[in-house]
Formats: C-alpha cells, structure tokens, sequence
C-alpha cells in the first residue's frame, strides 16, 4: 500500500480490530445503518426458469456454482433480493461471509440487509467486506456455525464524508476489478489445465503411447478405435466389487484408518475392514462419477461407496486412471434421479475397459505420473498467485474503508470526464 498516502490526522477509534481512524471520520453500530432479513425456503424448487419463477439464491450459488442454480415461485412468506443488494451467508461453513445478491428468493442460510440510512450504497458493500473477518470469527454454533445476530447489529463500520465514501467505493470498485479480472485469468488457467491433463489421460489410457500403433474398431461408441493388440473388456471381469457397511456418522477424528465416504474428503475411522489394493467410488449423491480413490493397505468404507479390488488383467493404478477419467462418459446412464443421482450395479459393472498388456499400462502410469507431476507444479504456483491476489484484494479494501489509506485524490482512468466533479465534491466536503 506504500503508493498511497495516509491521511495527516487520526484519532483513536476505541475498537481494537479498528484502531485509529481519520480525525473527521465517525463510527457507528450496524442497527443504526441497516437491519437484516433472514430467507425463507420456497415449497418447491424446479431446474427450469418457468414463466413466474425467480433465481433461488442458496449459497453455494452466490458463492460461483452455477450448476446448483434452482428457480421458484416467490411465496407469501418469501425475501425477493434485488441485484447488488448485500447479503450475509448465516448459517454453513461460510457463515459471516457477505455476496452480492441478483434478483431472486433468499435461502432460509442467507440474510438480506437493508438500509435504513444515507450511507452510499457502493461503500456500504466494501464496508460490509471490511466487517466479514469479524463476522465469521464470531459466528458460532453446535455443530453448524450461524452468524450471531446480536454482533452483527453491534458490530461496527466507519463512515467517512458523504462525497469521500462516493470517491472510496469508486477507488475500490476499479481497483478491486483489475484485481478481480487476474484473478478470473487464474482460475481459467487452473480449468485449462484441468481439461489439459484429463485430455492426455484419456488419450494414454484409450489410444496408447505410440502414435503409430495399427488401430481397430472397439466396437463402444464413446470409446472409439482403439490398439489393435489391446483387449476390451467389461469391468466385472476386472476385478471384485461390493460395498461397505458404514456410515458418514462413525466418522472419527485422528481416526487410525482412512474412511472413505461419498465426497473427495477422506474422513478417519479407528476399524477397517479391508487390508488391499483397491479402488473406490460415490455410488450415489453429487460424488456419483466425480469421487475416486486409490488406495493401498487398511481403510473402511461407507455403505454407499463401491470398492473395487483383487483386480486381473490389469493393474491397479491402471485401472484408477482409467475409471476416474473415463467413467463420467457414462455416470448415470441407466441410473436413477431422485433426490439424489445414484448409481446402478449394471450400469457400473457393464463398464469397458481397455485393455492392454501389462508391460504397457506399466508404461502408461509411468507417462501419466510424470505428466500429472508437471500439471500439479504449475497448479500449485497458480493457486499460490490467487491466493496472494485474494490477500491484496482484501487488504486493499481494509486500508481504504477503515482509511489507512487516503484515496481523495485518486482519479478514476477510466472515467476522466467525473473526475473534476468528483474531486470538487471530495474538497467542499473536506471544507465544512
């Protein structure tokens, strides 16, 4: 932040994670500026946007997953945000995280804030990002952590000069999205390499290595030509397949084995049930053509998680490679949708598999570990420059809003012909 300047009086704000403020800046409670509106569930969500509908806004849509979008008709008891308005994540693992709201029904985790004074509604946003740290180091719970409502009424923000909190939020709306589009560069790089790495698994594991190999017709539809000297072959005449008899319940922490459950997360458990080479999958829920794990020695496993071992005519970790890269081609063909997507043993065991001789899926995993290698290396310095971008966004916006840096007399390149206006507005409020 050395390139911007401070500003030259403060005065001591009497809030410890505040610290000193500008001289003419005030402080007040939240209750004083906005009050919150907690959601309500609708009685029925649909996956299509029906005439009448409206976006359900859950959290783990406002929070970027556009696969869990949901519509709903606005009910007597509903919360219909508008776009932009701020919302605060109430309840889940995220709870004291602010969004910004698009047009829709506000989840029964998300409360919506509505202002009940002047503050300018740009600044009240950054302020509300400024306030997030402490929203979520107070949020509490058994179990489920919520935001507790009595603090976030107390809590406080900074209110600067009508016209600076215009000049603030203009500051940090272009700054914020320079920073926001590298960000964005990032994680399409991270998805690149994602779809690059899948691309060259797929192609080892259904093509081969040599790229002059005679080819033959597999006689799969998604699978294509394939080596002519390669088998195909279904996966029960692979290996062994059953279930476990667990629960996500029996999980314990600092458990002396794996547990492997529905989800990409291992959890602990002090029992196992298998000792082997094996392979495991989600037989149902979100994990159903997504969740695989590869595993050598003692672990257990959920009841709805199939796990694969005693493998013939293939190795294990060729076997790994192939199910988790290929097998989406197919999840749910033949499977049933319910409340959740689930798998059926048919489907599962009718899989094909490619073949080849065991000398070559050594080849194969060799080739794709040291390629996967390279993609994780690369990953990982992208992952690390969005986190350092992350930690800029957020400091930027914590100097500016609790004013420990001073931004009136920055001027917008974006939008030169308000900067005059603008500044005179700053200096006749700085006068007064």
């Amino acid at each position: 932040m050395s390139r911007y300047k401070a500003y030259e009086k403060y005065k001591d704000s009497g809030i410890e994670w505040l610290g000193d403020i500008p001289e003419h800046w005030r402080i007040s409670k939240h209750k004083y500026i906005a009050k919150f509106q907690k959601g309500k569930n609708p009685s029925l969500l649909m996956d299509n946007n029906l005439k009448g509908t409206l976006k359900y806004l859950s959290m783990d849509f406002l929070r970027g997953n556009s696969s869990s979008l949901l519509f709903a008709k606005a009910e007597s008891n509903s919360y219909v945000a508008k776009k932009n308005q701020t919302l605060i994540i109430w309840d889940g693992s995220n709870a004291g995280e602010f969004v910004k709201a698009e047009e829709g029904i506000v989840s029964s985790t998300m409360a919506a804030s509505e202002l009940i004074s002047s503050i300018e509604i740009n600044y009240y946003w950054f302020a509300c990002v400024c306030l997030e740290p402490e929203m979520r180091r107070c949020a509490n719970g058994m179990g489920i952590p919520h935001v507790d409502g009595e603090e976030l009424k107390e809590s406080i923000l900074t209110i600067p000069l009508d016209a600076e909190q215009i000049q603030i939020a203009a500051f940090l709306d272009h700054e914020t999205a320079k920073i926001d589009d590298l960000i964005d560069k990032q994680q399409q790089l991270i998805a690149l390499l994602k779809e690059k790495r899948q691309a060259v698994i797929s192609h080892a594991v259904t093509k081969g290595l040599n790229p002059d190999v005679v080819m033959k017709d597999s006689g799969v539809e998604w699978l294509g030509d394939v080596p002519a000297h390669w088998d195909v072959k279904k996966l029960k005449y692979l290996c062994s397949l059953q279930t476990g008899d667990k629960n996500t319940e029996d999980a314990i922490d600092d458990g002396d084995y794996p547990f492997f459950v529905r989800s990409q997360i291992v959890e602990r458990l002090n029992s196992y049930t298998a000792d082997c080479e094996a392979v495991l999958t989600a037989g149902d829920g979100v994990g159903v053509g997504k969740v695989f794990h590869y595993i050598v020695g003692k672990f257990d496993f959920h009841q709805r998680v199939y796990m694969m071992n005693n493998f013939k005519s293939v190795t294990g970790k060729y076997f790994f490679r192939y199910l988790e890269n290929m097998f989406h081609k197919v999840a749910l063909d033949g499977g049933a949708k319910s409340t959740v997507d689930s798998l059926r043993m048919p489907v599962f065991m009718n899989f094909q598999f490619t073949v080849p001789p065991k000398s070559e899926q050594n080849h194969i995993i060799s080739f794709i570990e040291a390629n996967n290698m390279i993609f994780d290396n690369i990953t990982l310095k992208t992952a690390r420059a969005i986190q350092l971008l992350q930690e800029r966004r957020t400091a930027l916006i914590s100097a500016a809003v609790t004013g420990k840096i001073d931004v009136r007399k920055w001027l917008s390149p974006s939008l030169p012909h308000i900067n005059s206006m603008q500044q005179g507005n700053v200096d006749q409020n700085n006068s007064k």
